[in-house]
C-alpha cells in the first residue's frame, strides 16, 4: 500500500511530462501534519492539488462498500473528514470539500 503513490507517480510520468500532475499523484498520500508518505511532507509543503484529492480520494474510499466493511452514509463520511482536519487533511481544504458536495443532499443520487 505504502508504494502506491510513487508507483502511482512512475506510471504517470511514463505517460506525462507535466510536473503538476505528477506530484499530485506522487503526494496524494502525504498528511497534513507530515506523518504521511512517501516524503513525509508538512503542510503547505504538499500540493495544494495534492492535499484536494487526499480529501476527495478519502471520501471516495469511505462512502463506497468494500469486500470487508459497508460504505460509510455522506454525514457520517463528511464529519470524519472535519475529524480528521489538521491532522491527515488540510483544514482548509476540507472545508472546499465540503461546501462542494455539500451536506449529504447528493446521498440518494450516489
Amino acid at each position: 500500500m505504502r508504494l502506491h503513490p510513487a508507483l502511482g507517480e512512475q506510471m504517470v510520468r511514463g505517460l506525462l511530462d507535466v510536473k503538476e500532475v505528477i506530484d499530485i499523484v506522487g503526494c496524494h498520500h502525504e498528511r497534513f501534519d507530515g506523518s504521511g508518505y512517501p516524503r513525509g511532507l508538512v503542510g503547505e509543503d504538499i500540493p495544494e492539488l495534492a492535499r484536494m484529492v487526499s480529501v476527495a480520494d478519502a471520501f471516495s474510499a469511505m462512502v463506497h462498500d468494500r469486500p470487508y466493511r459497508k460504505g460509510l452514509a455522506w454525514p457520517e463520511a463528511l464529519e470524519e473528514l472535519r475529524r480528521n482536519a489538521g491532522t491527515q487533511f488540510d483544514p482548509e481544504m476540507v472545508e472546499l470539500f465540503i461546501r462542494a458536495v455539500g451536506h449529504g443532499e447528493r446521498e440518494a443520487a450516489a
